[in-house]
């Protein structure tokens, strides 16, 4: 149902300018994936998103698609549908704010505010000044939906973490012999990588490199350019340094997060082969890396989506430190029994209500197997 300060139309455009926002998710960080639409009378002057590498925003790539349609003259008095207010700050390019207003824009209707404190309204403002409409709100649900990693960054200074398990019904990854692959269907497998597809990086801890010595990749037709940052919790650097990580560390980012004190040399040549190294807090009494602080230091190098794909001992570790905003379950029609391996390592949970809790958000078959999505609650 469309607020009544809204019509119909107004809904229609702003569902088209979400769909465009939707394209740029896991290819513009640290910026927000925004679209935007130019319409008048009606007719849909310009189309834009923002590109991949975060510019040009979407506004700009509107604007330069309608003057190259219908002129200069045709923005003025055109209303321009954003999916997140434009921002008002310089950067890398002029404000989005300030382009609205030198074409001439009468009008622009947006979801939300951008909480980045750069902006946090000040685009509204700037557009308001300027004598254009500003009328916000409509679709906002979805629209922080579209830019849930975004927000989840700018709000908690770290990447909106959505935690991948494949298991069998009763939860298990393996066999009793550690026979693992593959315990979900092709059809389940390619949407893992459509998953990467959309994620700004990719998360594993250091037991799962070694035991599967992955590439990490995206192995879809079409979308190998849309590889996310590997990202690797390996406190000593001790993964081979003949490893397809290693070996790839110079084709797709890989960054190593490590513990203080790691061998001089091993730093150095996992450097000399592209990876890039992060030291993050960690235990003294385990050694293991504290992961709210590698998320805050993740965060900090602009990735609004992360993906964890690491084992049972890193689901554990993010379920344990209350870092999971999203699980995706890919359940198989498989039973393996107490002998096999778990899918996620022991938490400690010693009461119910001390689990981790999430709401249910989905289910849809895939192929043979079952996906799940759980939010926190």
């Amino acid at each position: 149902m469309v607020h009544s300060a809204f019509s119909a139309g107004d809904a229609r455009w702003m569902a088209a300018a979400l769909r465009l926002a939707r394209h740029g998710i896991g290819r513009v960080a640290p910026n927000p994936a925004v679209g935007c639409l130019i319409v008048r009378d009606g007719r849909v002057l310009g189309r834009g998103a923002t590109r991949p590498g975060g510019r040009p925003h979407a506004e700009a790539v509107a604007l330069a698609d309608a003057r190259m349609r219908y002129g200069e003259e045709a923005l003025r008095g055109a209303t321009a549908y954003v999916s997140l207010e434009p921002c008002a700050h310089h950067g890398r390019t002029p404000p989005c704010a300030d382009a609205l207003v030198a074409a001439g824009i009468a009008r622009v209707v947006a979801p939300m505010a951008d909480p980045d404190p750069r902006v946090d309204g000040r685009g509204f403002a700037r557009l308001r000044e300027a004598g254009i409409t500003v009328d916000a709100g409509l679709m906002a649900a979805e629209a922080a939906e579209v830019n849930a990693g975004f927000l989840t960054r700018i709000s908690m200074g770290r990447p909106r973490v959505l935690l991948k398990l494949a298991a069998t019904m009763d939860g298990r990854i393996a066999t009793s012999k550690g026979e693992s692959r593959w315990i979900t269907g092709p059809e389940a497998r390619r949407r893992v990588h459509m998953m990467r597809a959309g994620s700004d990086a990719l998360l594993v801890g250091a037991g799962t490199a070694r035991a599967d010595d992955p590439r990490l990749d995206v192995r879809l037709p079409g979308l190998a350019a849309r590889a996310p940052v590997r990202i690797v919790a390996a406190p000593s650097l001790s993964l081979p340094l003949t490893s397809q990580l290693a070996v790839t560390a110079g084709e797709q980012p890989l960054w190593l997060l490590h513990r203080s004190g790691v061998d001089r040399d091993r730093a150095r040549a996992w450097e000399d082969l592209g990876a890039e190294l992060i030291e993050v807090a960690h235990d003294p009494q385990t050694g293991s890396l504290v992961l709210a602080d590698a998320l805050a230091e993740i965060g900090a190098r602009g990735i609004n989506t992360l993906l964890s794909e690491g084992g049972a001992r890193m689901a554990a570790a993010l379920l344990r430190e209350n870092l999971v905003d999203e699980i995706a379950w890919f359940g198989a029609g498989k039973v393996l029994g107490a002998d096999a391996h778990a899918a996620i390592e022991a938490l400690r949970v010693g009461k119910l209500a001390d689990a981790p809790a999430f709401v249910l958000a989905g289910t849809q078959p895939v192929g043979g197997d079952v996906l799940t999505r759980w939010v926190r609650g």
